[in-house]
């Protein structure tokens, strides 16, 4: 389990976006939080039955849950997967940036840059999740006249 109370609030926040997301999101929504619950799934479960996960593995599991959200970008086109995917984008240069250079992938730049992204990657599901329920919503009580 995350220690720090700001990984904890984000591990928070971002599971009650995947919540939201499944309880009134659309087909894509629901697609995209399942891949998002995956990954955050896999990285606190790696964390703890392998202690400090090297970064080659968080690499690799950040490029599974891209590939994964490409397809649900692709397949749906929901606007608000271009702020994911803009975000996962920024995940692979930090992750390439550490590996090439070499730097230790623990230090606290690291750890900021990669949570304000996971931030945003939870808002951009929260909000797609609002943009489709509304969307669901107006089409289903229309004006009246």
């Amino acid at each position: 389990m995350p220690t720090s109370l700001p990984v904890q609030l984000l591990a928070l926040f971002a599971t009650v976006s995947i919540a939201f997301a499944l309880w009134k999101g659309g087909s894509a929504e629901r697609l995209a939080a399942a891949c998002v619950a995956a990954n955050l799934g896999s990285s606190i479960l790696l964390n703890e039955l392998l202690g400090q996960v090297d970064g080659v593995i968080r690499f690799a599991s950040d490029g599974l849950t891209a590939l994964a959200l490409l397809a649900v970008t692709l397949r749906y086109a929901a606007p608000w997967m271009i702020g994911v995917m803009l975000l996962y984008s920024v995940q692979f240069a930090l992750h390439a940036y550490y590996m090439v250079v070499g730097r230790n992938d623990r230090d606290y730049l690291h750890a900021l840059i990669n949570n304000i992204d996971f931030t945003g990657v939870a808002i951009c599901l929260a909000a797609g999740t609002a943009m489709a329920w509304q969307g669901r919503q107006r089409t289903r009580d229309p004006a009246p006249l």
